[in-house]
């Protein structure tokens, strides 16, 4: 019987450690705790977290606000441990204490925690315990209180009786007409999810008013959330009250004194248009949206110019193309030439969608001319946009007409002092080869791509290299042959290390798609010249070279040319080439096994044996040099380029 005590002591000493640790001095032990508090509840079981751990927690409210954010986080998965949903009511307390701390991100997991107990009680629990608990965050001293309260009201609501519905009304109308500011933007910001929950007669006799209060607050912070709730409200409407009972407000709003509010107006201008269909939006809104375009505040037009494709699309069909052309457009032209970049590169990135709506005629009449001066605006992202954008114009009217336009952008772009904006273009390159097609690219654009492969920047470089290998993609191998296999061989001959291991990382990923023959005839041999390399990085990447395009060789021609360099390498003075030869060995002659299995044994016992060829050590390569293993003197070299495992 004592063995079976000690036992019993021995399994909770943990448990009994995590309690103690709750009340530990240092902040990092109780923040552990506190995240292990399922561990305990489950220790002590349903009634001893009901009646001990809950009222401790509780106490225990004012600590550092990392430990009260984990425990108002924990609190909301506990309702099964203190025994389901009939006694989640005792979580309440300690929510609610945590609902009014000072910290924001505290309260809000708190709140968060709180709707998910809510929504766990039964209908008579939730007016019985969750409805007061409520009413009192409602009329707390501390506005923080109160701004927690504004989140509890949509949960609450549907699942209550009318009298109870009624107080909640009431008391939500009284936070929309808070003193403090702070209580005021709660109670907006949770507006239009209260009023998803309201009954419709309710939503115009009640909270209407609220709406239309908060949408004239002296605090611009209060009215931009007003915006949000505007959305929300007129998806909720018909139509006939849409316009009755938001309309005015919402050109209110789009008119308001304040940047802030028109800049919100802007981001969820679309969102609007949809709500209260295309009658209101050909009376109201195009009108409201022209005001926004030509917006004294660099940041509204910014926002709004984003908007413009979305905002055409969504017009009614009927009148799309009529209403583009008069009320649209003369505002777009202005914001092609805004003194602010900017705007002019958010116009940019959507102006190319507005041509598939008009058709290829108005496309070339009214658009080619916008494209055109954008093609040759300063602002490097301006034209970068453009470019990326070109497929919704190729697909109307083919790019020929831009394509002279196009070479000087592009030539900029590519030459331009910002890397990141060279590296945009040479990402986009490909689609482009593809719409310009091939002629013109290996007129006016081949050199420019042979030239990205010498940057002086090792991602240009990079990037330039798996630039190939899409080009090859596109035109094919024949045309690799001809015209740029040649071009990157002779890097091999440059007398600066890093065009030569250029040359290499470029003959890994083109024996991808060049197939056998090529590899064989026209990049091996060049790998092989590199093994004698004077530069103890460039022969270790001839090894890893070797074993990333070994696949594509024949077995007779691994075993006469490649592995006897291997074999060289293996023996060389430097440890990190023997190192990075090994295990190209390895990796290769597992690889020939694998293979010679997968066609003389049986299908059943395929898996089975691959399996221990690949946990089989062919060779053990030597451990490899710190300076290597740190990327050496290369601090640029991608060390695991063409990696291989034996």
């Amino acid at each position: 019987m004592a063995a079976s005590d000690k036992s019993v002591d021995d399994s909770l000493y943990p448990i009994a450690v995590l309690i103690d640790e709750l009340k530990n001095e240092d902040v990092q032990l109780r923040l552990n705790s506190i995240k292990k508090l399922s561990t305990i509840a489950l220790a002590l079981g349903e009634e001893r977290t009901r009646s001990e751990l809950i009222p401790f927690l509780t106490e225990t409210i004012y600590d550092e606000d990392e430990v009260l954010l984990a425990l108002a986080d924990q609190l909301g998965n506990f309702t099964s441990l203190v025994g389901g949903p009939e006694f989640a009511m005792y979580l309440l307390p300690p929510l609610e204490s945590l609902a009014t701390v000072e910290e924001t991100v505290v309260r809000d997991k708190a709140v968060e925690s709180l709707r998910t107990v809510a929504a766990e009680h039964s209908a008579l629990d939730l007016e019985i315990h969750v409805v007061p608990t409520l009413q009192r965050l409602v009329s707390g001293d501390w506005f923080t209180s109160r701004t927690s309260a504004c989140g509890l009201f949509s949960v609450c609501y549907p699942r209550v009786t009318q009298p109870v519905k009624a107080e909640l009304r009431a008391n939500f109308r009284k936070l929309c007409q808070d003193e403090t500011p702070m209580v005021r933007r709660a109670a907006a910001n949770k507006l239009g999810e209260f009023a998803k929950v309201v009954e419709t007669e309710y939503l115009k006799s009640d909270l209407i008013p609220n709406f239309v209060q908060l949408a004239q607050d002296d605090q611009d912070s209060v009215r931009l959330l007003a915006v949000e709730a505007c959305v929300r409200i007129a998806q909720l409407l018909p139509q006939d009250d849409v316009e009755h009972l938001v309309l005015p407000t919402l050109r209110q709003c789009a008119s308001d004194s304040s940047w802030r509010v028109r800049y919100m107006v802007a981001e969820k201008f679309v969102d609007l248009q949809k709500a209260v269909g295309p009658e209101i939006t050909r009376v109201d809104l195009v009108p409201a949206f022209q005001y926004l375009l030509k917006d004294a505040e660099a940041e509204v037009r910014a926002a709004v110019a984003t908007k413009v494709k979305d905002f055409c699309a969504n017009l009614d069909k009927a009148n799309q193309v009529s209403i583009i052309l008069s009320s649209i457009l003369p505002y777009v032209r202005d914001l092609v030439s805004d003194p602010n970049p900017h705007v002019k590169s958010a116009l940019a990135s959507v102006i190319m969608g507005l041509s598939p709506m008009l058709g290829a005629y108005q496309t070339v009449d009214q658009l080619l001319p916008l494209f055109l001066i954008q093609l040759k605006d300063e602002c490097p992202e301006v034209r970068l946009n453009i470019i990326s954008n070109l497929d919704c114009v190729n697909d109307v009217i083919g790019i020929q007409q831009l394509s002279q336009s196009l070479l000087p952008a592009i030539v900029e772009l590519a030459e331009d002092s910002k890397w990141r904006v060279r590296l945009a273009i040479i990402e986009y390159m490909p689609a482009l080869a593809g719409q310009l097609g091939q002629e013109f690219f290996d007129q006016k654009l081949r050199g420019l791509c042979m030239g990205w492969l010498n940057d002086h920047v090792y991602a240009i470089r990079e990037a330039a290299t798996l630039n190939m290998k899409k080009l090859v993609e596109q035109f094919g191998a024949p045309w690799a042959e001809q015209a740029i296999i040649p071009m990157i061989l002779v890097m091999s001959r440059n007398k600066n290390y890093l065009h030569r291991m250029t040359c290499l990382f470029c003959l890994n990923v083109l024996a991808e798609v060049c197939g056998t023959d090529i590899t064989t005839k026209l990049l091996l041999p060049t790998v092989l010249l590199l093994a004698a390399d004077p530069v103890a990085n460039v022969r270790f990447n001839v090894a890893k070279t070797l074993q990333k395009i070994s696949p594509f060789l024949e077995a007779s021609v691994i075993d006469a040319q490649v592995k006897p360099t291997l074999d060289k390498l293996n023996a060389d003075t430097d440890v990190d080439v023997k190192h990075f030869a090994a295990q190209a060995i390895a990796g290769i002659a597992a690889e020939l096994e694998i293979s010679v299995f997968r066609t003389a044994v049986p299908p059943c016992m395929g898996l089975k044996i691959e399996a221990a060829l690949n946990s089989k050590l062919v060779v053990e390569p030597p451990p490899m040099s710190a300076a290597a293993e740190s990327g050496g003197v290369l601090l640029e070299l991608n060390a695991n380029e063409g990696n291989g495992n034996g």
